[in-house]
Order: structure tokens, then C-alpha cells, then sequence
């Protein structure tokens, strides 16, 4: 499957067409999406009308960016004026917002084609995309399989070439886990480097916007789309493909916790994948990291964004939906301020720790896809599995470092495992680099899943 930048250069060439890339995620998705559940919503006229449009641009030599004319999948929580934004929920299954959301205006002014909205877990407060109203996500590399979540058919969809980008949300992790577990590219920015402005919040303060893409250099093309502040963020793609640190770096390796009671071939991958880091980037050097596992904050500003609706629509939520957001009902607002200033000295003191590395690199999750049918018939099982599967990506929320997850291996039954690089607050420059050096040395993600 062909890559953003491999497109653009083909569009700009005028070997292929808009219309034409289009027409062939339309005709895919159909194909797909009763099988994989990864659109709630599919735009196909407005995607021909925006691919249209581009067309007629391009051919005039009047090029917006490396988006232009790009088919791509927005997570069904990211509002957009005049089509349903649903959040999976029954409680907006009808809900058409009047403003599209900041970073869905960047994206229209780039010239990208918008396929329509993904499936996702209820109000993004899951790890598995197994609660949804529209019916449960299923991993392209193995249906019996979760994608992950909350961006769940983001990801699915990217993976299964369903569309050549997607715009997730990541508040404990939801962008990185499920690109792990589907086998692809997801970038959490910094906290704020994208606006969040008509996103519907699960935590304001945990929230962020972010890309999810077949490689390293095509989420850095999106993110330089959808940043609000685009010039900082270093190196742009085109010469990020060829580029590579101009010193040695010092990779932090943290196993007290990050590390801990992983699965075989997770453990195995990542050390494989260590290797070939040290090789090409620099030293290894183990650091202690111990993060704060609260998680107070979170409910309690879920609780406050659907206190009323608990109150008046109560049936309309998931029921394990619902109990989640009641975790938050007692917090108190004097507990709330405290817990908000806890946040605040753990991001500045967040900073230290690049005192003495340039990044830190963990297993993205510590265990692979769990099965769709263990946690069906199992459904105590959900909310610890999905804890585990957040538990290495969690902490960079809190902490509001950009942070990245890409392939780097597969177990024997063909599950996907991720590799986590997380970088200094406002370096993605850094950590797109180190990952896209380690990429190019690899081929995990050239593979594609045998739909």
C-alpha cells in the first residue's frame, strides 16, 4: 500500500487522481467495514466532492500541502459541521453539530478528503473499542481480535488500507495502543501542540489530538497539517526521510515498571528492537521512572462534562460506560483543584528527566490483542485487560510528552506488537526522527494484514 508522501508525489505528477484514490477506499471500505466495523459513518458524496475539488486544484498546479487530495478517517468523537458525531453512544446517535471541530478546519483548508467517521470506544473512555453502540471493532490482522482503543476504527481502518490516514484522540493512551495492537504508526503529540477545540472531552486536562498512519514520516506529515504551531516542530517530512541525528543519543531505558511482567513475545521483540536502536542511534542506559497511576483526575473530569446527561439519560449509556463516569460522581471540587496542581508539578518535573537522556523507549503495550470472545464471555475481564493494555502509554498523558508507537514485531500467531518512543515536552522532531531511523531499518511495517 502506498504511503502519503509516495501519493502526494504521484498526485502532484498527475499520474493518479483524487477521484480515483477515492473511489478505491470507498469501494474498500464497502468491502470491509461489515467485516471490520471501523466506520460508524461513511461521507462517500462529500468525498467525491472534496476529491473533485482537489482535482481541479491540482491540475491547476495549485498544490495546499501534502494532504491534498489524501483520503482520510476521522474518529467519531471529532465534531464536524453537518454529518453525525456520535462519540459510539446511543445519547448522540443523532447528534449533527453546526461547528466543525480546530483541527477538522485544518485539515479542510490542507485540501485531505474526509472518507467519514470512525468507530470508537463510547466516549473514549475504554482501551478496547469493544463498547460501542455501532457494535464492536475488529483487528484486521485477526477479526477474533480487539483493536484496542478508544480510536480503535481508526486504526483498523488505516491498517486495512481502508484509508491512507486517520485523526484519533489519546487521553490514557488511545492513540498509541490501538496502533499498536493493529499493526500501524500513532503519534500523541505534546499536550496542546494540537487543538482539542470541538473534540468532545473525555479529560480536558489528559486530552490530545493526534495521527495515525501507515509510517513515521506520513504522521509527521499530518501532524505539520493539524499542529497549532507547525514551524516548531522541527524537520519537515520530505527531509525527514533522509535525515538522521547529528549526534549519538542517550536512550533511556526504564524497566521498573514499563518493562514489567510482559508477554514472551512482546519481551523478545523489544530486544530485538533495542539493538537495532543501539546500533543506529546511540547508548542505552537504564533510568528509573515512577509514574503517578491515579486516576481521580480523569473521572472526575468525565463525571463533570456528563453530569447531567447521567442524570436525565441514564439508558442511554453502555452500562460499563456509565459505571465509569460514576467513578468520578464524589470527587470533590477542593479535591479536584489538588489533584489538577499534582498534574501540573508532575509535567514540570516531567522535564527532568531529559536531564540525562534524549528519549525513552518502552513496549507500547505489554501484551498483545486479547480476544474478542475471552472478554465477551468474561466481561470482568475487560476493564483490568484494557488497564494493563494503557499502562506503559498512560503516563506520557500525564506527563504531556510527545510520544510515538510503531511496529516492531509480530508474535507467531501474527499479532502485532509496538514499539513506544516518547520524547522531551515539544520535541517531536526528536522522537520522529529515532523512530523513523529505527523503521527504515526494519520492514514491520511494509506488512499488510491478509484481508
Amino acid at each position: 500500500m502506498k504511503t502519503i508522501l509516495e501519493l502526494g508525489a504521484a498526485l502532484r505528477a498527475r499520474k493518479i487522481s483524487p477521484v480515483e484514490l477515492t473511489r478505491a477506499c470507498l469501494v474498500r471500505i464497502e468491502a470491509l467495514n461489515p467485516i471490520l466495523n471501523a466506520f460508524i459513518t461513511v461521507t462517500a458524496e462529500m468525498a467525491l466532492e472534496q476529491a473533485a475539488r482537489a482535482e481541479e486544484e491540482i491540475m491547476r498546479g495549485e498544490i495546499r500541502g501534502p494532504l491534498h487530495g489524501i483520503p482520510i478517517g476521522l474518529k467519531d468523537i471529532i465534531d464536524t459541521a453537518g454529518t453525525p458525531t456520535t462519540a459510539a453512544s446511543e445519547l448522540y446517535k443523532n447528534r449533527a453539530p453546526n461547528q466543525s471541530a480546530e483541527v477538522v478546519r485544518k485539515l479542510e483548508e490542507s485540501g485531505a478528503i474526509f472518507l467519514g467517521k470512525q468507530n470508537l470506544h463510547e466516549f473514549a473512555y475504554g482501551g478496547s473499542s469493544m463498547v460501542s453502540y455501532f457494535g464492536e471493532v475488529h483487528n484486521p490482522w485477526n477479526t477474533g481480535h480487539i483493536t484496542g482503543g478508544s480510536s480503535g476504527g481508526s486504526a483498523a481502518a488505516v491498517a486495512a488500507g481502508m484509508g491512507y490516514g486517520a485523526i484519533g484522540t489519546d487521553t490514557a493512551g488511545s492513540i498509541r495502543e490501538p496502533a499498536a495492537l493493529c499493526g500501524v504508526v500513532g503519534l500523541k503529540p505534546s499536550y496542546g501542540r494540537v487543538s482539542t477545540q470541538g473534540v468532545i472531552p473525555l479529560s480536558q486536562s489528559l486530552d490530545h489530538v493526534g495521527p495515525i498512519g501507515r509510517t513515521v514520516a506520513d504522521v509527521a506529515a499530518i501532524l505539520r497539517t493539524i499542529s497549532t504551531a507547525a514551524a516548531e516542530i522541527g524537520l519537515p517530512p520530505s527531509e525527514l526521510l533522509s535525515s538522521k541525528p547529528d549526534k549519538k543519543l542517550r536512550i533511556g531505558i526504564p524497566r521498573t515498571y514499563f518493562y514489567d511482567d510482559l508477554d514472551k513475545e512482546v519481551a523478545a521483540a523489544i530486544e530485538d528492537a533495542l539493538k537495532v536502536m543501539e546500533n543506529l542511534l546511540g547508548e542505552l542506559n537504564d533510568v528509573d521512572l515512577r509514574p503517578d497511576t491515579d486516576r481521580t483526575l480523569q473521572a472526575a473530569e468525565a463525571y463533570a462534562f456528563h453530569a447531567e446527561s447521567v442524570s436525565t439519560n441514564p439508558t442511554l449509556y453502555h452500562p460499563e460506560t456509565l459505571r465509569r463516569i460514576k467513578t468520578g460522581e464524589n470527587v470533590t471540587h477542593k479535591e479536584y483543584l489538588r489533584y489538577r496542581a499534582e498534574l501540573e508539578a508532575a509535567r514540570k518535573s516531567a522535564e527532568k528527566i531529559y536531564e540525562t537522556i534524549d528519549l525513552f523507549v518502552t513496549p507500547t503495550t505489554p501484551i498483545v490483542a486479547p480476544s474478542i470472545a475471552e472478554l465477551q464471555q468474561n466481561p470482568e475481564l475487560l476493564r483490568p485487560r484494557e488497564l494493563l493494555l494503557l499502562r506503559n502509554t498512560r503516563p506520557l498523558n500525564v506527563w504531556g510528552l510527545p510520544a510515538i508507537s510503531l511496529p516492531c514485531g509480530f508474535t507467531r500467531a501474527g499479532l502485532p506488537i509496538g514499539l513506544q518512543i516518547a520524547g522531551p515536552p515539544g520535541r517531536e522532531d526528536v522522537v520522529l526522527q529515532a523512530a523513523h531511523v529505527y523503521e527504515q531499518a526494519t520492514d514491520w511495517h511494509e506488512r499488510e494484514p491478509a484481508l
